[in-house]
């Protein structure tokens, strides 16, 4: 087996380098025009909560399917989450901390 022609080396590394500057700095160059945009500012307010509802409902869903009567666990839970995430200052993990707290303690006394 034969070693690769050093400028051959010399040629994938320099290709491979400014493929990732490239990469890398695009993102920044198109970034300027968009902040302007109304499109991507009301992407930016209702994606989030969008995602948040789909993995809201999924688990839940999933939740309800898997504990049969016992669903209200996980819909109390639910609950006791978003009441402390309004009420603590948005404070998420503080939020996830309450709810999955909730949850646990009432699978288990119940």
């Amino acid at each position: 087996m034969s070693t690769p022609d050093p400028l051959f080396m010399l040629a994938a590394v320099a290709i491979g380098s400014v493929i990732t500057l490239l990469l890398r700095a695009v993102p920044f160059a198109i970034l300027r025009p968009l902040r302007s945009s109304k499109f991507v500012q009301a992407i930016g307010r209702w994606v989030p909560a969008g995602l948040l509802l789909i993995l809201a409902v999924v688990m839940l869903s999933g939740e309800f399917a898997i504990r049969g009567n016992r669903w209200w666990i996980a819909a109390v839970a639910a609950v006791v989450t978003a009441i402390m995430h309004l009420l603590c200052g948005r404070r998420a993990l503080l939020s996830i901390i309450a709810g999955t707290g909730a949850y646990v303690a009432m699978l288990n006394l119940s």
